[in-house]
């Protein structure tokens, strides 16, 4: 798989069996539409990095480097090798140039995140390594080394700053709200992010059984022989499907303090990608390159991302967002159908439909 080329580039060490390589590959290939035109709009705003990366005195990343250094383990020939060979090989495949550096720290809940401002960092918690097997824990560092290609440790250092900050001034009402509407507003961004990071990690590991075991052993820890596939993306299924409005709201508060999608959303999500036609062009070699990367327009990413989300709506089987898509193509009797939905908030039945406990059709 090496080539006399890329030895010259620090990529001489990867592992033997034959994986795709797709040079000079653009993030935008594999990043989700809203993530997407989000990065491509602030990218395009002139000066934005700058004036993110002049935070960089009051954001924490010196001290979070030099916390890493000691009182973590520095990834290298020497040290977790095994988890080198798979970073090294991670950036030969998406063509990443300069290999971040990576640690392993101390940490029995399973996680891994890509920061940093000026130079990426990837971190591993030690309840991640025990947890994945080889294959697994390939899909998890391509993972983050697609958070690196895209730029967001930038984006992922300044959501990590800000969400502290909000808990330091918790106490000044008005500071705190203006604060966390940032906040929720990355937040949603960022789950989108990780929903592209995944992709990424199927792209390098190149393997969406050991992407999928990956998030399963998330979800349910390394009980493997007690999972299936099949059940874990039914679970998604029965969870966007399920219930009516009231249980909708309830998601939509669920999942706004988290930074991460839910688990079975991502393996649905991933299945999903990995079946589509974008993702077969992708492996045949047909794929936006980075040198195109200045003449992506805004307008564009805006329209993919507004189709995507209309997309969404109307193939959702939530039920707000059937209700969403009802309306939207011409149903009336909204205040009905809200009541309805509703009507389990007050423990009564809907007035139009039959008792608890009546008969059908009675």
């Amino acid at each position: 798989m090496t080539d006399d080329r890329h030895e010259q580039a620090g990529h001489e060490r990867v592992p033997g069996r034959h994986r795709r390589r797709f040079p000079g590959i653009s993030s935008r290939a594999y990043e989700h539409p809203a993530d997407r035109s989000a990065l491509v709009a602030l990218r395009k705003l002139t000066g934005f990095d700058t004036v993110f990366k002049a935070l960089s005195g009051l954001l924490p990343e010196r001290s979070l480097k030099l916390l890493f250094l000691s009182d973590s383990v520095r990834v290298s020939d020497r040290q977790f090798a095994h988890l080198g060979d798979m970073l090294r090989d991670a950036c030969y495949i998406l063509d990443l140039d300069r290999v971040p550096a990576m640690y392993v720290t101390q940490d029995p809940k399973p996680n891994a995140m890509c920061i940093g401002l000026d130079e990426p960092v990837i971190v591993v918690t030690t309840g991640l390594v025990e947890l994945l097997d080889e294959e697994e824990m390939r899909a998890v560092v391509g993972h983050e080394v697609g958070h690196a290609l895209s730029g967001h440790s930038v984006y992922r250092t300044v959501l990590l700053f800000l969400t502290s900050l909000a808990l330091r001034v918790a106490w000044i009402p008005l500071g705190n709200v203006a604060i966390m509407a940032i906040v929720t507003a990355l937040r949603e961004w960022f789950r989108k992010s990780e929903l592209s990071a995944d992709r990424a990690g199927l792209l390098v590991g190149q393997d969406l059984r050991a992407s999928m075991r990956g998030l399963m052993k998330i979800a349910g820890g390394n009980h493997l022989h007690e999972m299936n596939v099949d059940a874990f993306l039914e679970q998604a299924e029965e969870y966007e499907a399920g219930g009516d409005l009231r249980d909708s709201v309830l998601k939509i508060l669920n999942v706004l303090p988290r930074s991460h999608p839910f688990t079975t959303i991502r393996a649905a999500e991933l299945k999903k990608w990995a079946e589509s036609r974008d993702f077969q062009r992708i492996m045949d070699g047909h794929y936006p390159r980075r040198a195109e990367d200045k003449d992506a327009r805004v307008g564009e990413s805006f329209r993919e991302s507004a189709a995507s989300y209309a997309s969404e709506v109307r193939t959702s089987k939530d039920p707000l967002m059937k209700l969403v898509s009802d309306l939207a193509g011409g149903a009336g009797d909204l205040g009905g159908r809200m009541k309805r939905g509703f009507d389990g908030f007050t423990g009564r039945p809907p007035k139009d439909g039959p008792a608890k406990d009546a008969p059908a059709g009675s």
